[in-house]
């Protein structure tokens, strides 16, 4: 599908862009590669393909949907430089 200068032009007016005659034809050229992919595109049957929003399956690798045992408060304080109770003991940093 070839698009026409003035049809870029227009494109060009419309994205707010400033476009010198060379850039133009350019363009055109260009811009009607692409469309010309995208007809190719249209031919495909896509009728049992269901829509996705990405192209592989994707899984979320960081949570399980299954709650576990948090991790024994003794053990996360053990390596604790100090300790306060329950609590890790920190230099305070505000005054």
């Amino acid at each position: 599908m070839p698009l026409t200068p003035e049809e870029v032009r227009h494109n060009a007016r419309l994205a707010r862009v400033g476009l010198s005659d060379d850039e133009v034809s350019r363009f055109q050229s260009q811009l009607s590669q692409i469309l010309d992919y995208f007809e190719r595109l249209q031919e495909v049957d896509t009728e049992n393909v269901p829509p996705t929003a990405h192209t592989l399956a994707m899984h979320n690798v960081m949570r399980d949907d299954e709650p576990h045992p948090s991790i024994d408060k003794e053990e996360v304080l053990a390596n604790a430089p100090q300790r306060e109770d329950d609590h890790f003991r920190v230099r305070a940093i505000l005054e």
